[in-house]
C-alpha cells in the first residue's frame, strides 16, 4: 500500500484546514462536474467529500476518473473549507473537504445488489442477510454493533468494580433433560456418544459457587434448537451472573444498579430505581401475562360476579363450565368494521368471540351511555357496577369482554391490550418501563407428559415456607425466582438455587426424574452439592433482546452481526450445509445407524 492512512475521517474538523492528510475508505458516491470529480468517501467513523480538480496531475485525474462506487481507495491531499453555500450540515465534516493530490485504488468492487447511500429498509431481509457485510458498510450500518460493543464494555466495567470474576465455561458439555432441545455434537473418539452445546452455563456457574468464586459473570454464547421468532435465535448471547450468600433482594438490587449504570453510560438515560415488583398472580390478574407492558394502563378486570347477574348466555355458559369473564376498557369508540376486525383478532388467539359495549360518559341519559347488542341482557345495577370497576373518566370508551377458561381469557386480553394500545398511540416508544415478576409457582402441570414440570428449571429453590407441600400439594409451592421485564418483553430471569443435595433429589423425584437418570445426567452437580455448597443465586439476561430494546429495533437480527433466519439458516454462508461422506463416517453417523442401534 503506497498511501497509508494517517487518520480516520471522523477525526477531521476545521482545525485540519491547510493540513495534508491521507484517508482511506470506500466510495459512497461519485459525481463528475465537467472535469472536476467529487467523491464521497466513507470509513467506519464518517463521511468526507474529496475533490479531484482539473489542475491535478493528469495521471492522477485519469485514475480518479476510473473510480466507481464501493471501490476501496486511499487519498492524499489538503483539507480546505468548503465554498460558501456548499456546506452540508447533515454530516460532521460538512464544512470541509479534501483537495486530492494523489490517489491509490486498493480494490475494485462489483455494483452492489442494493444502493448503499439510500434507506435500505425496503430491501428484502433475505437479500440484506445474504450481503450482510454490505448492509453493515452503509453509513449507519455499524451503529448497532458499535453500541453493542459499548454495552459489553460497560457491563464488564461495572461488574468488575463489584468484585465479579469473568470465567469461561465449556461449549462442549453434556445433554441434560428439562430444557429446550439441545444441539448435539457427535464424538469422533467415542462412537455413539455426543456432546451438547450449552443452552446456558447454569450447572457450571453453580459449581463455580461451590468452588468459592463468590461472584461470577460471563458474556456467553448459548444454543437452543427451537422454533424461532423475532426475539429468538438458535445461537444467542447471555449475560450470565451468579452470587453466593445471597437472597432474592440481593440479586435484584445488584441487577438494578447494573441496568441503571448501563443506561446512564450508553444512552444518557437516568432510570428510576427500585423497579416495581409484581407477584406472578398480580401480573396475571391485571395484565393477563407474566410479561406485562406497564407503559400504559388499561388493566384487565375480572367481572365474573357481574356476569352472573346478567342473562347473557355466553357469559353464563362460560361460568357454569368453570371459566371466567374478564374484560378491559379502551379509551375510544370503534367502527363496526374495527370491532369485527378485533373480534377476528381475538378468535385467532383462541377466543370463541369478543363481546363489547360502547360507553359515552356525557350521554343525555343513563340508558344512552351504553351501546351494544348485549346491553339488553344487563340490568341497570350490573352496568353501574361496570362503572365502579373500570375507570370511566374518559369521554368515550369501549369495554371488551372474553368469557372462557382463565388461561385463554388472559392470553386473548393480554394480546388485545397490547394491540389496542399500539393502534391508539398509547405507547411511548422512548419510554423504558422495567418491572420485576416474583413469586412464581415452582411447578406447572403438563397434560401431555402427565407430570409436573419446572416453571423455570429444576434447580430453582422453593420458598422455605412451602417446602413442606412438595409431596402433598405441589401446586401450592412458590419459587424463589424473579424475572425482569422491559416494555412487555422478558429480558432476564433468575432464581435462588437449591444448594443441598437432599432437597435437589426431592425435586427430581417430584419431576419423575428417576435416581438413575438423575445420577447419569446430574451426578456431577449432586456430588458437588455434598461438598459445602453455599446458598447462591443468579440471573441470566438475553443480551440480544436487551440491546434490541435499548436501540428501539423490532428484531434481534438487527443487532446480531451474522444472524440466522427464522428457519435457522445463515444466508451469508449457506449453513447448514452438507458435508463430505468421509466426515460422516469419521463420526460414525452411517445412514440408518439410529435404527441399527435400536435393534441392537
Amino acid at each position: 500500500m503506497r498511501l497509508k492512512r494517517s487518520l480516520y475521517i471522523g477525526e477531521l474538523n476545521k482545525n485540519f484546514i491547510d493540513r495534508e492528510v491521507i484517508v482511506s475508505g470506500w466510495v459512497l458516491r461519485r459525481r463528475d462536474h465537467g472535469g472536476v470529480i467529487f467523491i464521497d468517501l466513507r470509513d467506519k467513523t464518517g463521511l468526507l467529500q474529496v475533490v479531484f480538480e482539473e489542475g491535478i496531475d493528469p495521471q492522477i485525474h485519469d485514475l480518479a476518473d476510473s473510480i466507481r462506487i464501493e471501490y476501496v481507495i486511499s487519498v492524499k491531499g489538503k483539507i480546505r473549507k468548503r465554498p460558501p453555500g456548499m456546506e452540508n450540515p447533515k454530516i460532521p465534516t460538512g464544512d470541509i473537504e479534501l483537495v486530492a493530490s494523489d490517489v491509490e485504488i486498493l480494490n475494485t468492487s462489483k455494483t452492489p445488489p442494493f444502493p448503499l447511500d439510500e434507506d435500505i429498509s425496503e430491501v428484502s431481509e433475505a437479500i440484506r442477510l445474504k450481503y450482510r457485510y454490505l448492509e453493515m458498510r452503509t453509513l449507519d450500518g455499524l451503529k448497532p454493533f458499535v453500541f453493542r460493543h459499548k454495552v459489553n464494555q460497560t457491563i464488564r466495567e461495572f461488574l468488575n468494580s463489584q468484585g465479579f470474576l469473568e470465567i469461561e465455561t465449556p461449549y462442549l458439555t453434556k445433554s441434560t433433560p428439562e430444557g429446550a432441545r439441545d444441539y448435539l455434537v457427535p464424538s469422533r473418539l467415542y462412537p455413539g456418544k455426543f456432546y451438547a452445546l450449552p443452552q446456558s452455563p447454569q450447572l457450571f456457574k453453580q459449581i463455580l459457587m461451590v468452588a468459592g468464586v463468590d461472584k461470577y459473570y460471563q458474556i456467553v454464547r448459548c444454543f437452543r434448537d427451537e422454533d424461532l421468532r423475532a426475539d429468538r435465535q438458535p445461537e444467542f448471547t447471555q449475560l450470565d451472573m451468579e452470587m453466593s450468600f445471597v437472597e432474592e433482594k440481593d440479586v435484584m438490587q445488584m441487577v438494578e444498579e447494573l441496568i441503571a449504570y448501563l443506561f446512564e453510560k450508553t444512552l444518557g438515560i437516568t432510570l428510576r430505581t427500585p423497579f416495581p415488583v409484581f407477584s406472578y398472580e398480580t401480573a396475571l390478574r391485571d395484565y393477563g401475562t407474566d410479561r406485562p407492558d406497564i407503559r400504559f394502563d388499561m388493566k384487565l378486570k375480572d367481572i365474573s360476579s357481574i356476569a352472573k347477574e346478567t342473562s347473557f348466555k355466553v357469559f353464563r355458559s362460560a361460568l357454569d363450565s368453570g371459566g371466567i369473564v374478564k374484560g378491559l376498557k379502551a379509551p375510544s369508540h370503534f367502527s363496526r368494521k374495527e370491532l369485527d376486525d378485533l373480534t377476528k383478532f381475538a378468535q385467532e388467539l383462541g377466543a370463541k368471540g369478543l363481546a363489547w359495549i360502547k360507553y359515552t360518559k356525557t350521554a343525555a341519559s343513563f340508558e344512552e351511555k351504553w351501546s351494544s347488542p348485549i346491553v339488553k341482557f344487563f340490568e341497570k345495577s350490573a352496568l353501574e357496577k361496570l362503572e365502579e370497576i373500570f375507570d370511566t373518566s374518559d369521554e368515550k370508551a369501549t369495554f371488551f369482554f372474553v368469557a372462557d377458561k382463565e388461561d385463554i381469557a388472559n392470553l386473548v386480553l393480554s394480546e388485545l391490550r397490547k394491540h389496542l394500545a399500539q393502534n391508539l398511540g398509547l405507547i411511548s416508544e422512548k419510554t423504558y418501563s422495567f418491572v420485576w415478576i416474583v413469586d412464581f409457582p415452582l411447578f406447572e402441570w403438563d397434560d401431555e407428559e402427565d407430570r409436573w414440570i419446572s416453571m423455570h428449571h429444576p434447580f430453582t429453590h422453593p420458598k422455605e415456607e412451602d417446602i413442606e407441600f412438595l409431596e402433598t400439594d405441589p401446586a401450592k409451592v412458590k419459587s424463589k425466582a424473579y424475572d425482569l421485564v422491559l416494555n412487555g418483553i422478558e429480558i432476564g430471569g433468575g432464581s435462588i438455587r437449591i444448594h443441598r443435595r437432599e432437597l435437589q433429589e426431592r425435586i427430581f423425584k417430584l419431576l419423575k426424574i428417576t435416581p438413575e437418570e438423575a445420577e447419569e445426567k446430574f451426578g456431577f452437580l449432586l456430588t458437588a452439592l455434598e461438598y459445602g455448597a453455599p446458598p447462591h443465586g443468579g440471573i441470566a439476561f438475553g443480551l440480544d433482546r436487551l440491546i434490541m430494546l435499548m436501540l428501539g429495533k423490532k428484531s434481534i437480527r438487527e443487532v446480531i452481526a451474522f444472524p440466522k433466519t427464522q428457519r435457522a439458516q445463515c444466508l451469508l454462508t449457506g449453513a447448514p450445509a452438507e458435508v463430505k461422506i468421509e466426515q460422516i463416517l469419521e463420526l460414525h453417523l452411517l445412514p440408518g445407524w439410529e435404527k441399527k442401534k435400536e435393534k441392537s
